[in-house]
């Protein structure tokens, strides 16, 4: 085997080492982030979801930030669409803020301050009794 061969081998090793394994388990439903056609139940009498029983309180779940304003709860991605980091809800200041660039967004999804230029994603919720539904 010649200096060329033994260079080549090393690095398709390497990438089969490395890329095919992630291939196969980055596809994977667990890794999927709410699909689209996902709908969530959130039972608010499960201590799971406890937060949000309270004004302010907030939970996220499959990527989805759902949050109580005092009276209405929201849902939004809680992916920030600039970077990727995940948004939080202020309810001090009623928006959701994205601790890694500073843009920050209403709790309608819009952006009130970049570097992010894309709303977040809305979802529907509906209220029966303790069960929140929220649905694309």
């Amino acid at each position: 085997m010649n200096r060329r061969e033994l260079i080549r081998n090393v690095a398709a090793g390497t990438v089969t080492l490395f890329i095919v394994p992630s291939a196969f388990t980055s596809c994977t439903k667990d890794n999927i982030p709410n699909p689209d056609n996902t709908t969530l139940t959130i039972d608010l009498g499960s201590s799971k979801y406890s937060t949000l029983a309270s004004a302010g309180g907030s939970v996220v779940v499959q990527n989805i930030i759902i949050f109580n304003t005092g009276g209405e709860f929201h849902a939004l991605s809680s992916v920030c669409t600039h970077q990727g980091c995940q948004v939080s809800y202020n309810y001090g200041n009623g928006n959701l803020p994205c601790p890694c660039h500073g843009a920050i967004f209403s709790t309608t999804g819009a952006v009130i301050q970049g570097p992010a230029t894309s709303p977040l994603k809305k979802y529907n919720v509906t209220r029966d009794g303790d069960i929140l539904t929220i649905a694309p």
